[in-house]
């Protein structure tokens, strides 16, 4: 019985090896079924509910849900001072935080891949990933009691007369800024990794400047790998909640988000599609500049 069970194995893998023989489509099909289903099924069908749930209403009287088609929502966010302000000062946080990313990661980066020994290199990059190790909480906590009144920051900047920015929008972008720092500088030296140094040497060896010789040369090469690195960086902080939570008083598009998921499920839906409307135009923009086509 032991032997007929073997040969009925065996023989019915000869028969899928023969399904799949000859067939590179199939088999390609077959590889990617679990992950397309797995992004279909739990990516795209979440923001499809969430799309539709953004058009339902909540009845003020019963406080339960109204599944059905409205714009009531989206008037709310438009109309409210409040919601334009939430919105403004998460775009604005993300905005900074970008910026403040690709100026720290840019010479760090470029270090890394021109500059450093094979063996600094390595150092170098396992420095960058060591934060990534560590919880998210841990390095939010560590912040909230450096930033507090009696925190390490004001002990160090009492002697000078000086005091640190406290809690507040200056709070989360400190932090945002060095929680999103290694996300820019791993795809910037990426793509400087992939800058030939004939071209650099060329453009020295012509006379142009080290500033001429970044801007024309360096940059538009690397200007792709520094919109890859924007998108994470630009995206996690549109749509975290935490650390404004723990660092500011201020109120996020992730907080009012978070608020209202139970009290009013439509309401931060809606909400929650300002985020993805901004990272779509975002990356139209990008494109449109040219940003993907080298990568």
């Amino acid at each position: 019985m032991a032997t007929e069970a073997v040969v009925e194995r065996h023989s019915a893998g000869r028969r899928l090896a023969g399904l799949f023989h000859g067939r590179p489509r199939l088999r390609v099909g077959a590889l990617l079924a679990g992950p397309v289903g797995w992004l279909v099924i739990g990516y795209l069908g979440s923001l499809a509910v969430l799309l539709v749930a953004a058009f339902w209403t909540v009845d003020p009287l019963s406080g339960e849900v109204v599944r059905g088609l409205s714009l009531e929502n989206f008037e709310t966010l438009f109309n409210e001072p409040v919601y334009r302000d939430i919105a403004a000062r998460t775009i604005l946080i993300a905005a900074l935080v970008t910026v403040t990313d690709a100026l720290l990661a840019f010479p760090i980066a470029f270090y890394m891949a021109k500059l450093a020994s094979r063996r600094g290199k390595a150092i170098l990059v396992v420095a960058v990933l060591l934060p990534l190790w560590s919880s998210y909480l841990v390095k939010v906590y560590t912040w909230r009691t450096m930033l507090s009144s009696d925190g390490v920051l004001n002990w160090a900047l009492h002697p000078l007369g000086l005091h640190g920015p406290g809690f507040g929008n200056v709070a989360v972008w400190l932090v945002m800024s060095y929680l999103w720092l290694p996300y820019m500088i791993l795809p910037i030296y990426a793509g400087l990794e992939r800058v030939p140094d004939s071209l650099i040497s060329a453009s020295e060896d012509l006379g142009a400047s080290p500033v001429t010789t970044f801007r024309r040369v360096i940059l538009p090469l690397v200007f792709p790998a520094v919109v890859a690195g924007s998108i994470f960086t630009f995206a996690l902080t549109l749509g975290d909640y935490i650390t404004p939570r723990l660092v500011s008083n201020n109120q996020f598009i992730g907080n009012v988000v978070f608020n209202n998921i139970v009290n009013n499920l439509p309401l931060a839906s809606a909400f929650a599609l300002v985020p993805i409307v901004v990272m779509v135009a975002y990356l139209l923009v990008a494109r449109r500049l040219g940003a993907f086509e080298h990568i």
